[in-house]
């Protein structure tokens, strides 16, 4: 017993200087140079890059798949994110919209999955040009004072929102979605 109490003395107090020193030597990074931009494009790279997977994922045959008459369909619904986020980015650009209605002219996986990832491109370009000074200037969306940031925020909500949607289009048609999927290793979910 008193072996046992002498190692706890000796070690006990030396724990908490261990982890003192560890957290001093661990010390956080600099903040990029403009951070809130850099949240943003991290959020959005995450969101899109699912949206992608999903849209890949679906087979060919489920793209004219809506599981109620009165909603889109899944190849609408990529073609509708593609089309927000040239939308919402050349607005954050000050540059007109180079593409739209991908929704209402696209149809087939191969022209969808193309342009939703063009479009992610072009959001990508977009944050690659803007700072969080630039980001603070005002444009008009709807009649709505607001800043260019916030298109990014708005257009990273829409296409979350609308990869929910499709989160659902797949476990109807049985496949598991690209933010389910398990690394090797993990129970399934």
């Amino acid at each position: 017993m008193t072996k046992r109490l002498r190692f706890l003395f000796t070690v006990v107090p030396a724990v908490p200087a261990a982890l003192l020193g560890q957290a001093k030597s661990q010390a956080p990074a600099a903040p990029p140079a403009n951070p809130i931009t850099a949240s943003e494009k991290g959020l959005y790279s995450f969101v899109s890059n699912a949206v992608i997977g999903a849209a890949q994922k679906m087979p060919e045959e489920n793209y004219s798949f809506k599981p109620t008459p009165d909603v889109r369909n899944f190849g609408q619904l990529v073609g509708h994110v593609a089309d927000a986020s040239y939308m919402f980015c050349s607005q954050a650009l000050g540059e007109p919209n180079p593409m739209k209605d991908i929704e209402k002219t696209k149809t087939s996986k191969a022209d969808l999955v193309a342009a939703v990832k063009d479009a992610v491109a072009y959001c990508n370009k977009a944050f690659d040009s803007m700072t969080d000074v630039k980001g603070s200037q005002m444009v008009k969306l709807f009649n709505l004072d607001i800043a260019k940031l916030t298109l990014f925020s708005l257009n990273t909500a829409h296409t979350d929102e609308h990869y929910g949607n499709m989160v659902t289009y797949l476990r109807l048609k049985g496949i598991v979605p690209p933010t389910s999927e398990n690394p090797p290793g993990q129970r399934p979910k």
